[in-house]
């Protein structure tokens, strides 16, 4: 039964999710006011209802794989014997849970949205959640049509067919979450464009209740792709952290787009400018989002991450990416030049810095995008092409080194005019900075043009990164430029790791028996033991390496072979071990007939820094959303004294 309840639960909050949208046309086109008041009262309730069933329908789901329900057939595709953890992760490790995941987080938003938000005019606010209504609606559509998480099997299944090993692990069981809770984001962000557009209330307060929600979106995108990264980094067992991979680059594009939307709703939130070009890149953002659902739920790639292999599947969400980014592209077309023109400004300004930033992010943007399609399209006439790192690398790095540029100097620029005399100090500075760190690079290693630029840049920025604090109180710096300079020191850290993982990394693929060791930068590894271990839903060979740096103490690493039985897969799970300046990377291979097993190690200087850059950069926006959300609270406590002091004064 619980099945059946999430399933009629699912169709009610479609039922109102259509009902929201009806009356907030009816209340967009309505001429009485009376009536449109009316109306508009309804839509509130609705949205947190329709929110409310949307969380019943997926916490029925999750309550049948956490009881192993196999008369549900999605259950007996996905799941097994597994740690409860996995158990339950499995709900959304597949497409049709990941769906309703989808679904469930748009739909709590729009509850959110009707709960909190007081600071629109009631009349765009009906419109945004008109327009959260027609977006979830399609989605809905999508599940109850194509993907229904709680079709029945008849007799049950007798045993499950489990989850695929890779995405056995606790960091599968957080990164999907966080990267919708992204997407979702987003798609607020495309329907508070889509009402600002529809009723022409394109303004700062407007741009203030959108930022948190853009914000919110940023962090999780960040944290989402942070996590990926490093899970592949381990668990796929081939040493990279990102390979330009056509799923990567599916959360890598919205991401893109979201921190150009993130600095451009801030120019309009404090300086009333960029009105058109936030609310395109409100569009842009979700449309993004919308492009890499298609690709990985379409079946027209072929990865871990790509769910779906269904032509039809894929051809009603092509139908959807169509209806949203066609439809909002043409109200675009038509209103854009209804919206007044915003406040002007210097290019030598903080706005311009901005603005700069923005047309560097979205040709990255573009060129991810074109890299991405380009192999797809090629395929459908026959020809196949690969676009990797020698394409993405060089291209990007033409817009990318730049921008660290503009990042650094950019936020001791002043608002509307400025000249670059007034900060000559620390323009001198960063350049003293950037040269320094070149030379000292340059002369004391061999390594690529492009590592090389990458770390003096990353030195500069880091510097950078908290000038904007220079001659001011700590104590008094806003949270919200705590959070700015934290994660524009993320970047530089990242970068940094990026480019000394491209430069240093000691790659050595040996066979060696019990006892004989092997040197592998400055590590020594000897394969001790192969021994055969199980564990809850596995069995394995361990091999005990015993490694040292340097020639200081020793320590084990125990690098696996995994063999499943549900599904039946083989998984080579590394073993790694930590340092300040890096990390060992190994992997133990297939036994050779001569007895000797195959070993793979890597030594990654400084790669680590790589995922505690992303972790800076999420938590510099976390600090950013705190200091706004403090920010507007007491803003609209003021308001609230104000307008009790005119009531009493009357």
């Amino acid at each position: 039964m619980i099945a059946e309840f999430g399933l009629a639960a699912l169709w009610l909050a479609a039922a109102l999710a259509a009902l929201q949208l009806l009356c907030g046309a009816l209340v967009l086109r309505k001429d009485e006011p009376e009536v449109a008041a009316v109306i508009s009262e309804i839509v509130r309730p609705v949205a947190v209802v329709q929110g409310v069933l949307a969380a019943v329908s997926f916490l029925a789901l999750l309550v049948c794989f956490g009881r192993l329900d196999l008369s549900v057939k999605l259950v007996a595709m996905n799941s097994h014997t597994m740690p409860l953890i996995f158990q339950l992760a499995a709900t959304w490790g597949n497409h049709e849970g990941s769906m309703l995941m989808w679904v469930t987080i748009m739909a709590l938003a729009g509850t959110l949205i009707a709960l909190i938000e007081r600071r629109l005019p009631e009349r765009t606010l009906i419109a945004t959640l008109a327009g959260q209504a027609f977006v979830a609606l399609g989605f809905y559509g999508f599940i109850l049509y194509s993907s229904n998480p709680f079709e029945r099997l008849d007799p049950p299944a007798a045993e499950g067919l489990g989850l695929n090993p890779a995405l056995q692990d606790i960091g599968l069981a957080f990164h999907p979450p966080m990267l919708y809770l992204g997407y979702v984001g987003l798609s607020v962000a495309f329907s508070f464009a889509i009402g600002a557009l529809l009723t022409r209330q394109v303004t700062p307060d407007f741009a203030r209740a959108m930022r948190p929600w853009v914000l919110g979106a940023w962090i999780c995108l960040t944290l989402g792709i942070t996590a990926g990264s490093y899970w592949a980094y381990y668990e796929l067992g081939w040493g990279g952290w990102w390979f330009w991979d056509p799923t990567e680059n599916a959360s890598l594009m919205p991401w893109l787009a979201a921190t150009a939307l993130l600095h451009s709703v801030s120019v309009l939130a404090a300086r009333d400018a960029l009105r058109t070009w936030t609310i395109m890149l409100g569009v842009i953002a979700f449309s993004m989002s919308m492009v890499g659902t298609f690709l990985v739920r379409s079946g027209i790639l072929t990865s871990v991450h790509a769910f779906a292999v269904d032509p039809k599947r894929g051809a009603f969400i092509l139908v959807l990416l169509a209806i949203y980014i066609g439809g909002a592209l043409t109200l675009f077309a038509v209103r854009a030049g209804t919206v007044a023109e915003g406040e002007r400004f210097a290019i030598t300004s903080r706005e311009g810095a901005l603005v700069v930033n923005n047309v560097a992010l979205s040709a990255l943007l573009g060129i991810v995008l074109v890299g991405t399609l380009y192999p797809l399209v090629t395929e459908a006439y026959g020809v196949k092409v690969s676009v990797g790192p020698p394409y993405f690398t060089p291209v990007s790095a033409m817009f990318f080194l730049p921008m660290l540029v503009v990042l650094a100097v950019g936020p001791l620029l002043r608002w509307r005019r400025d000249s670059l005399e007034r900060i000559q100090g620390p323009l001198v500075l960063f350049f003293v900075v950037a040269v320094a760190a070149l030379a000292g690079i340059w002369f004391n290693t061999s390594i690529g043009f492009l590592p090389l630029i990458g770390m003096a840049l990353a030195a500069m920025l880091a510097v950078a990164s908290f000038m904007p604090a220079r001659g001011r109180s700590l104590r008094r710096l806003p949270l919200a430029v705590w959070g700015m300079m934290i994660a524009h020191f993320g970047v530089a850290v990242g970068l940094f790791g990026m480019a000394a993982d491209s430069a240093f990394t000691v790659e050595k693929l040996v066979a060696v028996r019990e006892g004989e060791t092997v040197e592998v930068g400055p590590w020594r590894a000897t394969l001790k033991t192969v021994e055969p271990v199980a564990g809850p839903n596995w069995t394995a060979l361990e091999a005990g390496l015993a490694v040292s740096y340097d020639g200081g103490p020793g320590k084990l690493l125990s690098p696996q072979q995994r063999e499943f039985w549900a599904p039946v897969q083989k998984t080579s799970e590394s073993a790694l071990l930590t340092r300040w300046n890096g990390q060992l990377y190994t992997v133990l291979g297939d036994e050779a007939d001569d007895g000797r097993w195959q070993l793979r190690l890597w030594w990654k200087p400084f790669v680590t820094w790589i995922w505690y850059g992303g972790i800076l950069i999420g938590l510099g926006g976390l600090l950013s959303l705190l200091g706004r959300v403090g920010t507007d609270l007491k803003r609209r406590h003021a308001q609230v004294r104000i307008a009790r002091r005119k009531r009493t004064a009357e």
